[in-house]
Parts: C-alpha cells; structure tokens; sequence
C-alpha cells in the first residue's frame, strides 16, 4: 500500500519514553518523515502552535497534566470548524474511557500494546480526513476572495454608474462636469469635521454629487437662462428637488436612501423660508451639510446667471447666513474646513521655498 503523504507533520505524546521511541521508529518505518515526540505535555500548546500537526497521537495517562487536560486546552485555542487529529493511546478500552475522550476532542484511538497495521490504518486514515479538511477550508477560503473581489467589483460599477448618472444631469449646466464631485468631497470633509462616523462620510461623499440630478427633468430654457428667473419659472426649477428625489426613492441601499434624502432638502434653509418649508433640525443634517458645500461651490464658479464670486466673499456670505440659511453648526465645520485647507496651502508654500523646488499648488478643498 503506497504513503499518501509522507510528508504529514505528526506529533507525538507520551511520558514513556519507549512508547515515543517505539512510535517513531514504526513511523518511519512506514515512510513518514516528519514526526516530532515529546515526554513533556506541557510543551504540547506550543508544539502543536508551531507544528500544526496533521495528526497527534496523544496518551491520555500521563502525570501533571493528562491527554484529557490537553485536549481541552487545544479546543479552546481552535475554533469549531477546525479538525482536530488527535488519536488517542490508551491501555484503557472500556466504553466509559472512549466516550469521554470522544467528548473532549479525539477522533479515534489506538490501544495499547500497538498493532503495527492498525497504527498504519488509523493513522493514514486522520491524516487523509485532515488533508481534505484543510484541502477544503482553502477552497473555501479561496471561494470567499472571489466573491469578495467581484462584490468589490460590483461596487465600483455601481458607484460609477452613480456618479455618471449625476454627471448627466450637471453637465447641461456645468460643461466641466465638476460641481457634483467638489459638493461631494466637501460634505465629506464637513461631516469629517463634525465628527460622523468614518462609513456615514463615505457614504456622504458619494451620495452628495447626486443632489442635483432632478435638473434632468427641467428645460434648458429655465436651467440655462442668463437672467433672473421668473416667479413661474422659478417654481418650475424648484421641482428639480422632487424629480430628483423620485428618480432616487425606493431603493434598498443606504447610499441611494441618503442620496434621495439630499436631493430633496438640499434647498431647505434654517429659518424655514426653503423649498419645502422644513426649519432648523427637522431639516436631515444630510441636507443641511450639501446646502453649504452646494452654496458655496455654486457662488465660487462661474454660473450662466452670474460670474464666480472671489473665495474670500464666498466664505464670508456663508458665514453671515449662519442661522438664517445654514445650520450654524455646519457652517461652523465649513469654517474649520477652509482653515484647515489655508493651512495646508501655506504649508506647501513653505516647503516650496525652502526646498527650492516646483510643486503643484494644492487646490482649495472645497473648489477642487
């Protein structure tokens, strides 16, 4: 009968000196080459940590700490779904014996004085239900991290479609088709700022560049028009919150929830006076974050109706609207945001000069 695996880690243990002996030379004899033996049961844990042994041919009568003590210490150091190899030696074949250390962990047993085929049998047959155990949780494991990458793929493709999507709609009124992604990385920076949890300003981040997608639904003869709007146009505009909010509604998934939440209050001001009515919190903070991010890219950029407001007054309007039109704890953040951005800028501006070198000026967070 030719070894299956001659290279199986096995593990000896046995305070009988001559029984490791023994075991190991018949072994050997059998063609396995690697087996370790030890007379201190102490020294297992470690030993099975270093080995990982596809199988242990463990006494269960030996001083200070038995084979019952031993497998309930390995147990406990692996989880469930591990297979544990021990085959138990024992001299003792009462019913009573087996059914305790079956209860503690062994999975078969030889008795003592050994029978040299029984060792080869018992012992090939731990060692092929190991191997395929482990043969198993690798598929397994090799199965999770593909679907894991295609989930991610998936993910990726939804968020880009996500993103195109608002990309569409802000590109009949924005040829650069940027606005949508600066209000995203500034409601995120914001809500950075007011301490969310890092996965709710992921999900910020993406979902804010959609609060415009509504405009698909409105003519380019309001959309684009140079001029004041008229009291009918305007309330024809206004509806791009609830077109937008209808293309988004009734999905499943957090970021289109949010999204559609974003894109129906993001024109709601503190005071009350915003499109649906909704005043000071009763506005989701969603909302009142993209309002700011939103305003104050919109003054910042050149728009058909108007040319681009200098940085300097966009940040001063935005703080003397606190309270009136923004959540003064939003602009707040909005504030330390653009603080924060100064002094990066003028921290790139030092290492230029004093490294004499030419770098990429770093561009304002919230106009990127």
């Amino acid at each position: 009968m030719s070894l299956l695996h001659p290279d199986a880690r096995i593990l000896v243990v046995d305070d009988d000196a001559s029984n490791v002996a023994l075991l190991q030379r018949l072994l050997r004899l059998l063609g396995y080459t690697n087996i370790v033996g030890t007379q201190q049961p102490r020294l297992v844990p470690e030993l099975f940590t270093e080995l990982d042994p596809d199988v242990i041919l463990l006494d269960l009568n030996m001083p200070e700490l038995d084979g019952f003590q031993l497998m309930s210490i390995l147990r406990a150091a692996v989880s469930d779904s591990v297979f544990l190899p021990i085959l138990v030696l024992t001299a003792d074949v009462s019913t009573e014996a087996k059914q305790r250390a079956l209860e503690a962990g062994a999975v078969d047993f030889l008795t003592k004085p050994f029978d040299h085929a029984e060792v080869s049998l018992r012992i090939r047959n731990i060692i092929r239900t190991r191997r395929l155990h482990v043969a198993l949780q690798d598929y397994n494991r090799t199965l999770e991290l593909q679907v894991a990458e295609r989930t991610a793929e998936l993910d990726d493709a939804r968020i880009e479609i996500l993103e195109r999507l608002a990309l569409a709609a802000e590109y009949r009124d924005d040829d650069t088709g940027l606005h949508t992604r600066r209000v995203g990385h500034s409601s995120a920076l914001i809500g950075r700022v007011m301490g969310l949890p890092p996965e709710h300003v992921q999900i910020l981040g993406r979902a804010a560049p959609l609060h415009d997608v509504g405009k698909i639904g409105i003519p380019d003869s309001i959309l684009l028009k140079p001029e004041r709007l008229s009291p009918e146009e305007f309330e024809h505009m206004k509806r791009h919150t609830a077109i937008g909010a209808g293309i988004l509604s009734g999905s499943r998934h957090e970021l289109l929830q949010m999204a559609e939440t974003i894109a129906l209050t993001h024109h709601e001001r503190w005071d009350g006076y915003g499109y649906l009515g909704l005043e000071g919190e009763a506005i989701p903070l969603e909302g009142r974050i993209v309002t700011v991010a939103d305003v104050f890219d919109a003054l910042t950029h050149e728009r058909p109706y108007k040319p681009p407001w200098p940085v300097e007054d966009a940040v001063e309007e935005i703080q003397r609207q606190a309270g009136t039109q923004f959540d003064p704890v939003v602009v707040t953040a909005f504030l330390q945001v653009q603080r924060e951005n100064e002094l990066r800028d003028l921290s790139d501006a030092e290492l230029q000069r004093s490294e004499q070198r030419r770098f990429q000026a770093q561009p304002s967070v919230v106009v990127s």
